[in-house]
């Protein structure tokens, strides 16, 4: 089952999810701010995705500006940084699309459509 991660207000995420019931792409949706992943899993997240661990903050949100992030990230370790994703699911990038073995941060259509269709 595809799993997706969303916040209710976003714009980005409404897209996706009308994306994927156009589609006809059954899902699974989780509350990103209430129901985030843990450190655990963001690591088993990372490792699917192949994409650098920064792509996983959402880098247009209000507490990775208020944090002043863009500045602390390149000098934090691994393990802080996976600390700090699990530590408010408003810090992760989403949509997170979680389909088998494949993680997707953001709705981009062209990945989504080859990872889904």
């Amino acid at each position: 089952m595809n799993k997706v991660y969303c916040y209710s207000k976003c714009s980005t995420c409404k897209k996706a999810l009308k994306w994927l019931d156009d589609n006809g792409v059954s899902y699974e949706q989780a509350d990103i701010k209430e129901q985030h992943p843990d450190e655990a899993v963001l690591r088993e997240y990372y490792k699917k995705s192949g994409v650098p661990l920064k792509k996983f903050f959402n880098t247009s949100g209000k507490i990775y500006k208020d944090l002043e992030l863009s500045k602390k990230l390149p000098d934090m370790s691994e393990d802080e940084q996976f600390r700090l994703l699990a530590s408010d699911g408003m810090l992760v990038k989403r949509p997170l699309l979680v389909s088998g073995d494949r993680v997707l941060t953001g709705f981009k259509e062209d990945e989504w459509k080859d990872a889904l269709l």
